[in-house]
């Protein structure tokens, strides 16, 4: 008799395992199949049990997981290819901006003489730069030649990086001319009346500017023209 009711006790866990594994089975096979990550490398994790299961991503990812799946934290650490080509109208609109700004008084840089030229001499480099060396027209002078020629070459994308340079030294001192005339107006949470701080505008173009002295003119440029026919990285690798 205690044999019988062993047999039947094996019997038992038998057909209880056998129905545990038909009911999850289909359940996971189905959760395996939608699920967009996949367990890999379970035959190493067999071997090895320190080896842990890794997930790989699915092959027919969409677009909609691209954006709501892990890549939206990812950080592009390379802009190269797809990623450099925001690059091109941020160049080229900053550039074209900034030309303007060197042309007081006139269709180029340094209208001396005229209203808008002197003006900028009297309120703004007088009172505020006086502590530079020489006159101060020679630096209004300055200030329209890096911001004129500067901005073409910008928006051009030739010799990027010193007309880069040049410019974020303009707008820095444009930040300081703001601080120093009108502080920081509240900032980051007073409002004012013409819905922007005066220092914000320099402050975005010299962010922008600095970025650019970092890395360079990028696609659709003249410096990646002249960089392709004189660089020997290629030959060197």
């Amino acid at each position: 008799q205690t044999s019988n009711v062993k047999q039947i006790r094996k019997m038992k866990r038998s057909l209880l395992l056998l129905a545990t594994s038909m009911v999850l089975c289909p359940t996971i096979t189905a959760f395996t199949q939608s699920s967009p990550l996949r367990l890999v490398s379970v035959a190493n994790s067999h071997s090895n049990p320190h080896i842990p299961l890794k997930m790989a991503a699915d092959p027919k990812e969409t677009t909609w997981d691209r954006i709501t799946g892990p890549k939206l934290f990812k950080t592009v650490t390379n802009w190269e290819g797809i990623h450099s080509v925001p690059l091109v109208p941020l160049r080229i609109m900053t550039g074209l901006l900034m030309i303007h700004h060197g042309s007081e008084g006139g269709l180029g840089p340094a209208n001396f003489g005229t209203p808008e030229f002197q003006g900028f001499i009297d309120y703004i480099i007088t009172p505020y730069f006086g502590f530079l060396p020489g006159p101060p027209e020679l630096w209004s002078a300055i200030h329209d030649y890096a911001e004129f020629f500067g901005g073409i070459c910008f928006a051009l994308g030739f010799l990027t990086r010193p007309a880069a340079l040049s410019l974020l030294v303009t707008m820095m001192s444009a930040v300081y001319f703001h601080l120093s005339a009108s502080g920081l107006q509240g900032f980051p949470l007073g409002h004012v009346s013409n819905y922007s701080y005066d220092f914000e505008e320099p402050a975005l173009y010299a962010l922008v500017f600095l970025m650019f002295w970092f890395n360079g003119a990028g696609p659709l440029s003249i410096d990646s023209i002249i960089y392709k026919q004189i660089s020997t990285e290629d030959q060197d690798s």
